[in-house]
């Protein structure tokens, strides 16, 4: 890490496990990330050192206290139940304070991007704030919550100029696009544009009430049904809330695809890999 990092200016920190077991998620973001601080405080003094730009994620956030709607800005508290939450989230918010903690006592200067759902060509079809997809059929929980999603073009665009203005060191920023669509409208577009999905829709009170009945269950049967589905988790994912890029944009950020530009060519990729 050492040797990467020697003489570099800023320092784009985009590296994560996607998936796997908690102790892979663990391994593979928080400590290669301490790692790599390691190798900047190796190489560098106080007053000369790069910054680093991390890649962060909104699953950070602690959003299930939240009401119904409520505005997720970077003023929003982070997760403070993490171990009731998924390994990735767990993994995502415990490297961010890990650079901070850095960014505090040893002076590495910190900028971090926290991006929505990234979508485009190459990623996947659904973002499980859509639904799930269950036994071939796939579970609308979503409703018509607002759906945070950022092109992939715009936020490697966010991401360079988080990492280009001065003024930006020492702040988080959400990465989402202009034009948000909602759950609904993305699974009825991705039917009509790529392929048709038999699919349940869920209002969120019982959604809420399937996740008190497996959550229970979890409990009486001692574990033998993993409590993947959870009150607290479905609060996370499908209670429904609005999200803003004012702060990035202040910053002088410009989305460079149209949402609806956006979703043709994402449509086109996952059609033609579909064929």
């Amino acid at each position: 890490a050492a040797a990467v990092v020697d003489g570099c200016d800023v320092i784009y920190h985009v590296a994560a496990a996607m998936s796997g077991a908690p102790a892979d998620l663990f391994l593979n973001t928080v400590v290669a990330t301490k790692n790599l601080y390691e190798g900047i405080l190796a190489t560098s003094k106080r007053g000369s050192r790069p910054r680093v730009v991390l890649v962060s994620s909104f699953g950070v956030y602690g959003v299930a206290g939240l009401g119904r709607g409520a505005l997720v800005d970077e003023s929003t508290p982070l997760e403070p139940h993490p171990e009731r939450r998924d390994p990735y989230s767990q993994a995502k918010l415990r490297q961010e304070q890990l650079c901070w903690d850095y960014h505090r006592s040893e002076g590495v200067p910190l900028v971090v991007a926290r991006p929505g759902v990234i979508y485009g060509p190459g990623g996947s079809a659904f973002s499980g704030r859509v639904g799930l997809n269950l036994f071939g059929v796939f579970l609308h929980l979503g409703g018509r919550n607002p759906l945070p999603l950022t092109y992939v073009d715009n936020c490697a665009e966010a991401v360079a100029v988080l990492g280009e203005r001065p003024e930006a060191e020492g702040q988080a920023f959400n990465v989402v696009d202009d034009d948000l669509i909602d759950c609904r409208e993305y699974l009825r577009q991705y039917k009509r544009s790529v392929s048709h999905v038999r699919s349940l829709s869920l209002p969120y009170p019982l959604t809420v009430a399937m996740s008190h009945a497996v959550e229970r269950y979890h409990q009486i049967s001692k574990g033998q049904l993993p409590a993947v589905f959870t009150p607290y988790k479905t609060a996370t994912s499908w209670k429904g809330n609005r999200f803003t890029n004012s702060k990035l944009k202040a910053l002088g950020w410009r989305p460079l695809v149209s949402t609806s530009e956006g979703l043709q060519r994402t449509f086109e990729y996952l059609k033609s890999r579909a064929a």
